[in-house]
């Protein structure tokens, strides 16, 4: 009897391992599968884009005194395979944090204001892995400053979204209106990851305004800030829901899109290529609107050349910018 019974002790125990083991066996592979998924995401791979009608060249009459000016405020380094599928993990990219001065006779405007001189404190307030090793230059505050151009003479700050590498320097700007939409303004008062910064500025005087306009190269709703088709903000809700593209149009007939985080780099937008699936997950972007606004810009600026599209994080693409404020290019 004792004999039988230590016989199938070592049964029962086989019997008992063999289920965890298959667990195991399991979890390996699905470990493997999703590491092979992952390292996919990362591969180059042209983005397949709906195909859109942009219609005719919206008209414009930008008055003759209106000009832009780049406005840099520094960078952070991020690999190129972090910025669009299919770069290189040793092609290092500076990501711009720019501002754009917007000179017009009705009032100037700024297209986001970069880094502030609180971006060290301001990057506290993010999640961990969203902290970025950054090179800070001079602030907008400061740069206006020194040209001698009273901060009084901004009339309107029109974020193109509100993360903090965009919205940084309206600390130094207190007292200009912000500009946002209503849908704009829910989302940041909801809180939602990547607001912190904003939210954190305290009491933010909000102009808002509404897409009473009609489509727009393709966008479905517009919103003319002048009346003069100079500057023309159009919704583009992938990046983030109040995220949206400034177009922009000089004296000289030159136009340009500013994209926000559409893409990070340009070519996000000539492959085309969309941002590895790890980052869109993580900022929580709208996989089918990025890649219908991504289709609008490509048709625009296929169908007329003079439109520039400028990412807001490719230095590349400011270059044909001015950097001294009311210089005209």
């Amino acid at each position: 009897m004792a004999n039988s019974v230590n016989g199938k002790l070592p049964l029962l125990q086989r019997m008992r391992r063999r289920p965890v083991r298959s667990l195991l066996i399991v979890a390996a592979i699905l470990i493997v599968i999703a590491g092979a998924c992952l390292t996919w995401s990362f591969a180059p791979a042209r983005l397949d884009l709906p195909s859109v009608e942009v219609g005719a060249l919206p008209p414009a009459s930008p008055p003759p005194g209106m000009s832009i000016s780049a406005l840099p405020t520094g960078t952070y380094e991020t690999p190129a395979a972090l910025a669009f599928r299919g770069g290189s993990w040793s092609d290092k990219r500076a990501f711009a944090a720019t501002g754009i001065l917007v000179r017009h006779p009705k009032g100037d405007l700024l297209i986001d204001t970069g880094f502030g001189k609180n971006v060290d404190r301001q990057l506290a307030l993010l999640p961990s892995y969203q902290r970025s090793e950054h090179h800070r230059g001079v602030p907008i505050a400061q740069q206006l400053t020194a040209a001698r151009m009273p901060l009084r003479d901004i009339a309107a700050i029109i974020p193109t979204h509100s993360h903090w590498d965009h919205i940084s320097g309206g600390d130094d700007l207190r007292g200009i209106p912000v500009m946002e939409t209503a849908a704009g303004r829910a989302f940041i008062a909801s809180k939602a990851k990547g607001t912190e910064v904003l939210n954190s500025l305290g009491d933010i005087h909000y102009q808002q305004y509404a897409f009473d306009g009609g489509a727009y190269l393709g966008f479905p709703k517009s919103h003319d800030v002048y009346g003069d088709g100079a500057i023309v903000i159009v919704p583009a809700p992938g990046h983030t829901p109040d995220s949206v593209v400034v177009f922009v149009t000089l004296p000289s007939g030159k136009r340009y899109a500013f994209l926000g985080d559409l893409v990070w780099q340009t070519e996000g937008l000539s492959i085309p290529a969309e941002k590895p699936w790890l980052l869109r997950r993580l900022i929580g972007e709208d996989y089918d609107e990025t890649r219908l606004d991504l289709a609008r810009i490509r048709a625009a600026t296929a169908r007329y050349p003079q439109i520039a599209a400028v990412p807001a994080h490719d230095g590349r693409a400011f270059r044909a910018i001015a950097t001294y404020p009311g210089e005209t290019r």
